[in-house]
């Protein structure tokens, strides 16, 4: 085997296995990278307009005429730091009397009187506008007016397509005709390499025993390698007017074997999608079996597409799915739906029912920009039943959301109307106990002009909720809101507020709320918040282990006058808990529905370390009531005592390598930890672990949304052998029945484990995954899972 022309990197040698390469293949190596190089001195002292006087080429060994596909499509990346040459401003190679005029450069010109016959060789260069060629040898024959290149030949097309040949026959118009061993280098990414091959006058290039790959055949670090794909087939026709190639014979080869027939394939080379039949998917379930699934994807036009799915089971009836996209002037939506006929189980009894009848679920979504500041925004999500997306694995929901939303943002304000509808998939919640939101309006008004030197905002909020079975609730209110946001001669930021607001509320059927403090008194009541703060922080900076450090004390001091909560329904304020996020807010409750009422103060520090690669973050903080103890703050919830529980968060990030994040609160009699949350992160995006834990010990048991929980999560994935990696995950309830007594856990109940192995690299990924799933909800049985995948990226495939 002949070396090649430029030295392999000694980083890539131990990774290279021995290829018995063709003449040809050889030579298209050799070509590949010097093509890169500018054209080469001649006589004359030529210079490429791209840079740089060219370099003569190195002596060539010989070249002989073996057909061998398989090798074209490993030489090193032709486009790699290549690019077509440009064209003269202003010049497409038409002279004016319209005739196309053909300049070159060579270091030997030979012209044979008796046949006519024009030779050039030597580092031979012509061009014509935006089209070039180069070659060892060119021969024009002026009877003729054929143009015959040969060596190295380099044709760079005025689309910027790329032809690498031994041999090339043009036209005196310079339009390739028939080519021998070549490879087409496509602009816009894609190899096709040929035995034989002809270009038209309009550009389309017909190639026969030819194979097509979208992966590179360069590693990142410049080592040759393998495509992952290709395509052989026995015709190939490339349109650069559509970017389109069509296959005849086509046939996918994976990893050097043949897997699969490719018929009437037809693949854009900008990497658009046409229409076709997807790659199936294959996958078993103790609820189903084994299935199959294929899809065809319908293109229709650049912003229209369908999608057809089939799922076929051993176990389960077959199911069908549909997804229609579309991109309109104004906006864009898509609808997905699937559809089945089987058994499903009974709500009440958890039973599945003897009659098979229609089961199926659509979701659809999108937004449109109808006025520049105006836009509608809606989302539907229904099914049949409770179980039926979990049983068919499309989603782990237990509630589907549905809301429709107009919206005005403006300069100074803002105006929202919706609706939302939610359908419960828990098999031990009624749907009638679940709420209908709507009207929900909101609309803001912030004044140019300042009021006192502060800012002023204007709020009017409504909202109205029904049940079929429980309390409904209207609520309405206005809202008044300045701010007053000061910098100190000393660096103290100095913040005053001042909010006013007034409700009204209607409800009834208030008895069948079951926790008490959430019902408030049946029909209209009407209630006045006031509310004055004061909040100062006061940063130093300084420099502190080679770096810059910010430290930041705070005190708020917020004041309310009492207010008839418990009188109030509640609706949107129910599951309030002390942490980091919150402890400064004027409001701690989460909505609108309670106010915390009284006088506090509150105080802690941030705290911010900034070093090269490195940054470290933490607050701390607590507050103190000034009066009596609030009967709306449940005991637990770290605010029901005049001290409050201390809260913070400390955040750690060194470079992309390492993120991690804990939150925490402690009691403040005892130090005890009554929320222990931590989330980390460490490793490179191909190999890393994950870990998340949270304990959440508050004791609160009259209260539902409250109760005590304790969960671990992890992930990891490990990388090896350049493209592949194995990867495992896994959700665990710590939860025991001391912490929550309607639960049957001892402690330590596996929920969902995932382990797998894939390969991805540029264009092809696939992989084997493995899912146990520990719970049983309804016909969605627990037990294990297998999914067989692979994707074909540069094939528009999914």
């Amino acid at each position: 085997m002949l070396p090649p022309a430029e030295p392999t990197p000694h980083s890539c040698r131990e990774a290279l296995r021995p290829v018995t390469l063709t003449a040809t293949a050889l030579a298209l190596l050799v070509a590949a990278p010097l093509a890169a190089q500018d054209a080469a001195d001649d006589v004359g002292t030529v210079v490429d307009p791209q840079g740089e006087p060219g370099t003569p080429l190195p002596e060539q060994p010989g070249v002989d005429t073996a057909e061998d596909v398989d090798a074209l499509l490993t030489v090193p990346d032709p486009n790699a730091g290549l690019d077509a040459p440009p064209a003269p401003t202003g010049d497409d190679g038409i002279n004016a009397a319209g005739n196309r005029e053909i300049a070159f450069e060579s270091d030997i010109i030979e012209y044979g009187a008796d046949s006519q016959q024009v030779t050039a060789s030597g580092n031979v260069v012509l061009r014509s506008g935006d089209r070039s060629l180069r070659a060892d040898s060119v021969t024009w024959n002026q009877q003729t007016g054929v143009i015959t290149a040969s060596g190295r030949v380099r044709f760079v097309d005025e689309n910027g397509n790329q032809l690498f040949s031994e041999w090339i026959e043009l036209t005196d118009e310079f339009e390739a005709g028939a080519m021998e061993n070549l490879l087409l280098a496509l602009r816009q990414g894609g190899r096709l390499a040929a035995n034989r091959g002809m270009r038209e006058s309009d550009g389309t290039v017909s190639l026969e025993e030819a194979a097509y790959s979208g992966c590179s055949v360069i590693t990142p670090a410049g080592c040759p390698r393998d495509p992952s794909w290709r395509i052989t087939a026995e015709r190939v026709v490339y349109n650069p007017d559509n970017r389109r190639i069509e296959f005849s014979g086509a046939f996918l080869e994976l990893f050097g074997a043949r897997i699969l027939p490719l018929p009437g394939l037809t693949i854009r080379t900008d990497g658009g999608a046409v229409s076709g039949f997807l790659v199936p998917d294959l996958r078993f379930s103790e609820s189903n079996g084994v299935e199959v699934s294929g899809s065809y994807y319908l293109r229709f036009a650049d912003n229209r597409d369908l999608t057809l799915t089939t799922h076929v089971y051993t176990d389960a009836a077959p199911m069908v799915a549909g997804q229609w996209r579309h991109l309109t002037d104004s906006g864009a939506y898509q609808i997905t739906g699937y559809a089945t006929h089987s058994q499903r189980i009974s709500t009440l009894t958890g039973v599945s029912n003897s009659a098979e009848e229609f089961r199926g679920y659509i979701f659809a979504n999108g937004k449109f920009q109808i006025a520049p500041d105006w836009s509608v925004t809606g989302s539907i999500r229904r099914t049949t039943d409770r179980t039926f997306l979990r049983r068919y694995d499309l989603s782990r929901d237990d509630r589907l959301r549905s809301t429709v939303e107009l919206e005005r943002v403006g300069k100074n304000t803002y105006f929202s109307l919706a609706g939302w509808a939610t359908q419960t998939l828990r098999l031990d919640q009624p749907q009638g106990e679940v709420p209908l939101a709507l009207p929900v309006l909101d609309a803001r008004w912030r004044p140019d002009e300042q009021i006192l030197g502060g800012q002023l905002e204007l709020q009017a909020n409504t909202l109205a909720i029904t049940r079929d079975v429980g309390q409904d609730t209207q609520r309405a209110f206005a809202r008044a809101q300045w701010d007053l946001r000061r910098v100190t001669g000393l660096g103290q930021v100095v913040t005053l507020t001042g909010m006013l607001r007034g409700d009204v509320y209607h409800s009834d059927e208030n008895y069948l709320t079951s926790t008490a403090s959430y019902r408030g008194n049946p029909g209209w009541e009407y209630r006045g918040v006031a509310l004055g703060a004061l909040d100062v922080q006061w940063p130093f900076v300084g420099e502190a282990f080679g770096g810059t450090q910010v430290f930041t004390p705070r005190v708020q001091f917020v004041a309310t006058p009492p207010i008839k909560n418990l009188a109030i329904p509640n609706e949107d304020a129910r599951a309030i808990d002390l942490e980091d996020s919150n402890l400064f807010a004027l409001n701690r409750f989460p909505g609108y529905d309670r106010v915390e009422d009284g006088a506090r103060v509150t105080y802690g520090f941030d705290w911010a370390l900034r070093i090269p690669d490195w940054e470290m973050k933490t607050n701390v903080g607590q507050s103190y009531r000034l009066d009596s103890d609030r009967d709306i703050l449940p005991v637990g919830t770290g605010l029901s005592e005049r001290f409050s529980d201390f809260v913070g968060r400390t955040e750690v990030r060194y470079k992309d390598f390492l993120k991690f994040t804990h939150r925490f609160r402690l009691d403040k009699d005892n130090l005890a930890i009554r929320r222990n949350e931590i989330d980390a992160t460490v490793g490179s995006r191909r190999t890393y672990a994950e870990i998340g834990y949270v304990r959440l010990d508050r004791d609160i048991t009259q209260v539902e949304d409250l109760q005590d929980r304790e969960e671990l999560r992890g992930a990891v994935r490990v990388a090896f052998a350049n493209y592949w990696s194995v990867f495992g995950s896994g959700v665990f309830n710590l939860t025991n029945r001391e912490e929550d007594p309607t639960l049957s856990s001892d402690g330590f109940d596996p929920i969902r484990t995932r382990l797998g192995i894939a390969y991805q690299d540029d264009c092809l990924e696939l992989g084997v995954t493995w899912r146990r799933d520990y719970i049983t909800s309804g016909d969605a049985e627990r037990g294990d899972t297998f999914q067989f995948y692979f994707s074909l990226r540069n094939l528009g495939f999914r």
